[in-house]
């Protein structure tokens, strides 16, 4: 390719080809027509999927990326939709995925004049990505596509944005793509493993924390084989249940948002924690409530085995901090000798306790979700995906729902609204045979419904399961708690989502009864049109273990 003259976009998607990228996501804008043209004659060999709005399609790259374990890409225009790509970029950054957003740019010889629709990105995604860069040159794409990927995969994953000005994308280049970029894992130093070893040879009580991005399948089975190897009770980080098996007896719960009490009590009550890949967020730590986030003496061992070294020290305090890849850590503690038989009742009791964790009191109304979601761990394939937004909801997948070795769950680590839906299509262009399943608010949903449009026409066709509560129940619930009796902007008058749906072309269903769900589901599974199944649930049940009389007979109201 080297000397052969074609223009700036040609050239970059011939980049992208070279990194082995086949799938990319995105809205068409004016700004990058070049590119556009360019993907004209590669889509048997790259895919653009093009979608509704910035913040579905950086959201399908995220989500692809999370299944695939590749760096997502997706593709916006200038100003207003950089804009709204930003909230997937965010989503990308605390989940630790690696993608690129390219996004279109005002002419170089515009730059600075408050041009239409510019936006200097550099300030703009700053806080929000890896890196941040412009480019000046065509023949300089070559070398801006290779840093781009290193960056986003090295390290602690995320994403990257590239500017591309439109001018830039039209001129001649004379450079061809780069080689594929490879990113090798830092290994754990024989030093670093003696220290874990010592930590846990004077354990009682000892955990596995596990989560964050970049893992691999061959990491997921090494992680698996320590874990059985040392007989450790493990606990993974907010919405990282599918890096272990959750039906294995080694499994006890997730550190998440409304993190179950026996959770907490594993994790408080351990005496050495080692946390594979977590970065201690404020979901895992309980609010920087445990392991001495509090500013108490935990009386902890902790050893914290981390890509970035950025993540040492960040929120909590490790004796032993361990600066290796997660896939490469779990590799080395995979071979690494440990004699589990002193905390073998520990590892039992304390999956006792998540195993507990399932059981669901009664819910108000017709339809109890208490025993839907039991229905589905026992019907849903081995290998499905279930993704999910944010909202009170997203306790039905997250805390009641089991995922076996094959499944795989797609939520967000910011707890961004919206992301459910476009989740689940990009897990459908992914892999068109798996049974993909969303989980969505009747709020969640509505932020980014018309990717119902980019399902029908890309032929990524999920089941979607609307759960319809009439009300933005999370904000409802602090409202009950903080402002008791003064509910405020939270009542939604919702329109008709089986219409909706059905105007996509998709069979839908409008479920009001527990004995209609099992029934309406196995019809969604068996349409060729994909599927939302609407779920009207009651309003008064604010959680699956609390409900608005709950909390006003707690404080005297009731």
């Amino acid at each position: 390719m080297t000397g052969r003259s074609q223009d700036g976009g040609r050239l970059l998607v011939d980049c992208l080809l070279a990194q082995g990228v086949d799938t990319a996501f995105g809205v068409p804008g004016e700004s990058y027509l070049a590119v556009l043209d360019a993907l004209h004659d590669v889509g048997d060999r790259l895919r653009f999927v093009a979608c509704r709005h910035e913040g579905g399609a950086t959201y399908m790259a995220e989500a692809w990326a999370r299944l695939t374990g590749r760096t997502g890409i997706c593709f916006v225009t200038r100003g207003p939709g950089a804009a709204n790509a930003s909230v997937g970029i965010h989503t990308a950054d605390q989940g630790s995925t690696p993608l690129i957003l390219f996004v279109g740019q005002v002419g170089r010889g515009h730059r600075g004049l408050e041009a239409f629709q510019e936006v200097e990105y550099t300030s703009f995604f700053d806080d929000l990505s890896k890196w941040v860069v412009e480019v000046d040159d065509p023949d300089d794409l070559p070398r801006v596509v290779e840093a781009a990927f290193t960056i986003a995969q090295v390290d602690r994953p995320g994403p990257v944005v590239v500017a591309l000005p439109e001018d830039i994308l039209r001129e001649v280049a004379t450079t061809g793509p780069g080689p594929p970029v490879e990113v090798i894992e830092r290994d754990p130093s024989p030093a670093d493993m003696a220290a874990v070893k010592d930590l846990l040879s004077d354990a009682d009580r000892p955990v596995l924390l596990v989560g964050g991005g970049g893992w691999t399948s061959g990491g997921r089975d090494a992680l698996s084989a320590f874990a059985h190897r040392a007989d450790l009770p493990v606990v993974v980080s907010f919405r990282r249940h599918d890096l272990f098996d959750n039906t294995d007896g080694h499994y006890c719960g997730e550190a998440g948002v409304g993190m179950p009490p026996a959770v907490r009590e594993t994790l408080a009550g351990a005496d050495v924690v080692l946390a594979l890949n977590c970065r201690f967020g404020e979901m895992t730590t309980g609010n920087y409530m445990l392991f001495g986030t509090d500013g108490t003496d935990a009386e902890q061992h902790i050893a914290h085995v981390h890509a970035s070294v950025f993540e040492f020290g960040k929120v909590v305090r490790a004796e032993v901090p361990v600066h290796a890849g997660p896939n490469a850590a779990a590799q080395a503690l995979a071979a690494m000798p440990v004699d589990g038989s002193r905390w073998a009742g520990w590892r039992s009791d304390r999956r006792d306790a998540f195993l507990a964790t399932l059981d669901c009191p009664p819910q108000l109304g017709d339809l109890d979700l208490g025993e839907v979601t039991a229905w589905l761990r026992d019907r849903l394939p081995d290998d499905v995906v279930v993704t999910n937004g944010a909202g009170n909801f997203s306790v039905w997948p997250n805390k009641f729902l089991l995922y076996g070795p094959g499944a795989r769950l797609l939520a967000p680590q910011n707890g961004t609204m919206g992301y459910g839906l476009p989740a689940a299509v990009a897990a459908k262009v992914a892999d068109p045979d798996r049974t993909v399943i969303c989980f969505a608010g009747d709020g969640d949903v509505q932020m980014t419904f018309p990717e119902l449009g980019t399902a029908v026409q890309a032929g990524a066709l999920p089941v979607v399961l609307v759960v319809d509560n009439s009300s933005w129940g999370t904000i409802r619930m602090h409202q009950e708690f903080h402002h008791p009796g003064r509910v405020s902007a939270t009542e939604l008058v919702n329109p008709d989502f089986v219409a909706l749906a059905g105007a996509y072309g998709m069979h839908a269903e409008r479920v009001d009864r527990t004995d209609q769900f099992a029934p309406a589901f196995e019809r969604a599974l068996a349409s060729e049109t994909g599927a939302l199944l609407h779920l009207v649930t009651a309003t008064e049940q604010l959680t699956p273990r609390l409900t608005v009389q709950d909390v006003r007979r707690a404080d005297g109201r009731g």
